[in-house]
């Protein structure tokens, strides 16, 4: 990882030379070239994405506001929404600086050679990042500051202009993954190892998801998003084995970005809620073990109160536990798992519960199957005859639960929970909001360098495609 990060630092600078070039075009040291071919820029970019979005600074934030985990500090903090719009300046930078920006280079230098197949998949992560930004923050710059105009105070495209997009970034890919033009990715691909398939797959389900976004925007019905969702998602992820993740060694330069988000060796104060852990006991769900560490004081399941007053002791907490947590495991950024509750919901809003739940017990198995679990023993029997199937008046309910705990300390859970209320919150203890917030403040950088009228939000305002 340690070439990995070097790589990342060269694109920054390979950005900031691009915009000066007129103003440095002089006294250039050939030993830090500026300019980065392709192959060398992929890796590095799907490193970023796993580092800094799936399993990012923000994407903490995140897991805390959806009450799955929370940090031993005293309060006030941002577990109880104390945020303000400096507390989001790293989080859009990692988004916008260390991400966007470069896979748009990298697009550009996949055109400029012809390269399809780096093209497609420089496209379906750049959807992947820019829809988990606009779900973040509304409103973005997007047209104006990726497309190479206006880009020192770019204006903000509409969230709904950003969705419309997002389709067409994902229809582009999958016509030039599907063409295989150029030079192929082999090793430099973390993900799937330059498998065009699994990318064109993976795509397929990024429409699937930015379609059920938008079941309750304006303009647009769930029955209809349901029906665009169907469709893409019988060309999306097939098996667990499409399921995109980005490997780690464990070794001190490729540590899992989970584990050392929580580890005490980096000064984390970050445990596993008691919402999460009591949850998982009281359901005696097979994957408690999977999911969750015991504490390290005494080997019990013990999650921290969200908002409560620290504890002397955070070793009496539980972390997140050996598939998700260890410091080689995997860091999963899009999941099968994800495209059959997706499907499950879209049949639920087509044709009913009745027909949405054999789906949704799909749905639990194939987690199970992917933690290891053996789905006809008899704890997973046990649990499957008490959740596995759904009903009139708790369908939505269990369904949102179940995805939440499929796609285990995911950024979609906040995007879900927003457009459906699931899983169930409450405030929590020492809130300094009345309401959980329902979005980020754009960042102080943002409102000091590039005013826009947008920026006047409220982490409590509602985005577009949840009015």
């Amino acid at each position: 990882m340690t070439k990995i990060n070097a790589y990342i630092l060269s694109l920054l600078l390979i950005v900031s030379a691009t915009g000066c070039k007129k103003f440095l075009d002089i006294n250039q040291d050939p030993s830090n070239p500026k300019d980065v071919p392709a192959p060398l820029m992929l890796a590095p970019l799907e490193a970023s994405i796993s580092n800094s979005i799936a399993a990012g600074s923000a994407s903490m934030l995140i897991t805390s506001w959806m009450q799955q985990t929370t940090q031993n500090q005293a309060v006030p903090n941002t577990d109880v929404y104390q945020v303000n719009n400096g507390t989001f300046d790293g989080y859009w930078s990692a988004f916008y600086a260390t991400t966007l920006i470069n896979l748009q280079l990298l697009q550009h230098k996949a055109q400029a050679g012809n390269n399809t197949t780096y093209d497609g998949i420089a496209k379906v992560l750049f959807a992947y990042t820019l829809g988990n930004t606009t779900d973040l923050w509304g409103d973005v710059p997007d047209s104006k500051a990726l497309q190479g105009s206006d880009v020192l105070r770019p204006s903000y495209d509409s969230q709904e202009q950003i969705y419309t997009h997002l389709q067409v970034l994902l229809d582009s890919a999958i016509l030039q993954l599907t063409a295989k033009q150029g030079v192929q990715p082999h090793g430099d691909d973390y993900f799937y190892q330059g498998n065009t398939d699994k990318w064109i797959r993976a795509a397929y389900l990024l429409k699937a998801r930015f379609y059920m976004h938008l079941s309750k925007a304006p303009g647009h019905t769930a029955a209809a998003q349901a029906d665009l969702a169907l469709a893409a998602l019988g060309l999306a992820m097939q098996s667990n084995a499409d399921d995109m993740v980005f490997p780690y060694t464990g070794t001190a330069n490729t540590l899992n970005p989970v584990y050392q988000n929580f580890s005490t060796a980096s000064s984390s104060t970050s445990v596993i809620s008691s919402k999460v852990v009591d949850s998982l006991v009281n359901r005696k769900d097979p994957r408690l073990s999977k999911l969750v560490a015991p504490a390290v004081s005494d080997g019990a399941y013990r999650g921290r109160n969200c908002g409560a007053a620290p504890d002397p002791d955070i070793t009496i907490f539980s972390t997140p536990g050996s598939f998700y947590g260890n410091p080689a495991s995997g860091c999963y950024i899009l999941n099968y798992t994800e495209a059959i509750f997706l499907k499950a919901e879209a049949t639920l809003v087509k044709s009913g519960y009745a027909a949405a739940s054999d789906i949704y017990r799909t749905g639990i198995k194939t987690h199970f199957m992917k933690l290891g679990i053996d789905t006809t023993g008899a704890a997973a029997q046990a649990y499957l005859m008490a959740r596995g199937s759904l009903s009139a008046t708790d369908a939505w309910e269990k369904l949102m639960d179940e995805k939440a705990t499929a796609s285990f300390l995911s950024i979609e859970n906040y995007t879900d929970w927003r457009r459906t209320g699931y899983p169930a919150l409450k405030l929590v203890q020492n809130a300094v909001t009345t309401t959980i917030p329902t979005r980020f403040q754009y960042p102080l950088t943002e409102l000091t360098s590039n005013q826009q009228p947008q920026q006047s939000a409220k982490i409590t305002d509602k985005l577009w495609w949840n009015q």
